[in-house]
């Protein structure tokens, strides 16, 4: 399905039924990566899975920048009158659901992030290294916004009131000591860090990703 919002053309697909959940979906991809997740919650919550502006199905900018996207949500989920959704962010997707949340507090019940940074320096050197070589040879808007963005600062993080699930994997791309600035900033928040998981092991057409988020949903 399409919605305009926000000057923007979105493609989402919504199936299920039960209380809400938004799923975001991380640079470069599209809400396909949570093909087994949405048929998991599906038995129980209705989801809602976006294509990010510039990505998928959605329509096409030049420049892309974690404010209009985050602006994208919030649209999104006020013209579809969704109260109160879980928002579960992978990547990108959870820069956007941090900025939502610094910015509109009461919009969402519950807020789940994996593998989110909130400065371009909190991903590890050497990734930053080939995300600039690519950036080079390309000159994708994709690849500027994550060397460029976001600048989300610790008083930002202290704004966020909704319960917080933080996740990140013990060999992902973003800094350990990144992910946990980030939840010693979040006052209600949980942090778990994945043994043995990368960035992305465990998220696009994983069966792990539910059993990981099913009780921070259900508490």
């Amino acid at each position: 399905m399409f919605i305009k919002v926000n000057g923007i053309e979105l493609f989402y697909e919504k199936s299920g039924r039960g209380n809400p959940i938004i799923l975001l979906h991380g640079n470069g991809e599209d809400h396909k990566i949570f093909d087994v997740l949405t048929e998991q919650l599906s038995r129980n919550y209705t989801v809602y899975a976006i294509d990010s502006r510039d990505h998928g199905k959605s329509g096409r900018v030049k420049i892309l920048d974690y404010q209009s996207m985050m602006e994208d949500t919030a649209a999104f989920i006020k013209e579809l009158d969704i109260q109160n959704p879980v928002l579960y962010g992978f990547s990108d997707g959870g820069i956007i659901g941090l900025l939502l949340a610094i910015k509109y507090p009461d919009i969402l019940s519950r807020l789940i992030i994996s593998g989110a940074n909130t400065q371009p320096d909190g991903i590890k050197t050497i990734y930053t290294a080939l995300m600039k070589i690519v950036y080079f040879f390309t000159r994708s808007p994709k690849y500027k916004l994550m060397l460029t963005q976001p600048n989300i600062s610790k008083n930002d993080l202290n704004k966020i009131e909704v319960p917080t699930f933080i996740l990140a994997g013990s060999k992902d791309l973003v800094k350990d000591e990144h992910t946990r600035m980030i939840a010693a900033n979040i006052k209600n928040s949980v942090l778990r860090i994945l043994e043995g998981e990368g960035h992305a092991s465990y998220v696009p057409h994983s069966k792990k990703l539910y059993d990981i988020i099913s009780p921070f949903l259900t508490e």
